[in-house]
């Protein structure tokens, strides 16, 4: 069969510090209570994307890439599990503080996956920041006793930020997400985060959450001075080993011609129009939509409005 613009079913988590904002700033159908993940694209044991639209509609995506791995993959030798994760984030409260390992850390400890990401701040209350990184000469020891102190946040480095901005953020850097902020998270597929601090929050029953103090200092870049922590607004927002992020602004009833030849995720953050290809049904789009592109398509996007997007490759 000829291959099409893929859309899924949104997975969403329930989290202590989300919100509502995927109805309220984007239209979408979502449970009660604090809904704080919306993952867009993901390919993990526990969670898989579920396709919406077209004849394949009600596979998963690892069931489609095992049917036609080259043809959406661009890759003859393509191995699973699909090589990104897409989440939206609406953090209403700040989130933990918290470390994701690089590859030699999961090799020290035997286990986890490595995840290096990237965050594009969609909307920000005023005064939103995050938190990226420690303070300049900040050592592990050091570090360690402000753990059991308590004081955890005075060795982050705290970094307001704007809509539009992209925070990349390797593996190995700890780092927390301020309240306040709508963000889209291109990130390598993993689920492997070790919590290190809660801001010293206690339940209904005085107890904190569950930290992982020991996985987290194994993890940590105590000397970041090999890390790039950019900030990017236009053009390539990362590029990295891992994937490639770059932005997109369409004016309305302008197009753009998608070539085959590399297999492209799109993510977009406003507007709404249709993507079209020779032999196969039109696939519309708006605000907040999440499709894969196979690598053997070819077509047009037709921006029907002002249209800002994501394109995340590997």
């Amino acid at each position: 069969m000829k291959l099409y613009p893929l859309k899924f079913k949104a997975i969403f988590k329930e989290r202590i510090w989300g919100g509502q904002a995927f109805k309220t700033y984007f239209g979408k159908d979502i449970p009660a209570g604090n809904i704080g993940e919306s993952w867009e694209l993901a390919d993990l044991p526990e969670d898989k994307s579920e396709i919406v639209n077209g004849p394949l509609a009600g596979k998963t995506i690892d069931q489609v890439i095992a049917e036609f791995p080259e043809e959406i993959t661009g890759d003859e030798n393509y191995v699973p599990p699909f090589p990104l994760l897409i989440k939206i984030l609406d953090a209403q409260d700040v989130l933990s503080v918290q470390v994701h390992p690089d590859e030699e850390a999961c090799k020290r400890s035997g286990k986890g996956d490595p995840k290096t990401e990237c965050w594009y701040i969609i909307d920000a209350a005023d005064g939103a920041a995050i938190y990226k990184g420690l303070k300049p000469g900040t050592t592990k020891e050091q570090f360690k006793q402000a753990i059991e102190d308590g004081t955890t946040a005075d060795l982050l480095e705290k970094v307001e930020v704007k809509v539009g901005d992209c925070h990349f953020l390797p593996s190995g850097t700890i780092h927390a997400i301020g309240e306040g902020l709508l963000i889209a998270e291109i990130q390598q597929p993993s689920d492997t985060t070790y919590r290190v601090f809660d801001w010293n929050r206690l339940d209904d029953h005085g107890n904190g959450r569950q930290l992982h103090v020991e996985d987290s200092l194994e993890s940590i870049h105590f000397d970041p001075s090999g890390d790039n922590l950019s900030v990017e607004s236009v053009g390539r927002l990362a590029d990295a080993d891992e994937f490639k992020v770059d932005k997109g602004h369409e004016a309305g009833d302008s197009q753009l011609l998608l070539s085959p030849g590399q297999m492209k995720v799109l993510i977009f953050i406003t507007g709404a129009g249709t993507i079209e290809g020779q032999g196969t049904e039109a696939v519309d789009f708006v605000k907040g939509d999440t499709m894969l592109i196979p690598a053997s398509y070819e077509g047009v996007i037709k921006f029907a409005e002002d249209t800002q997007y994501l394109i995340a490759t590997v």
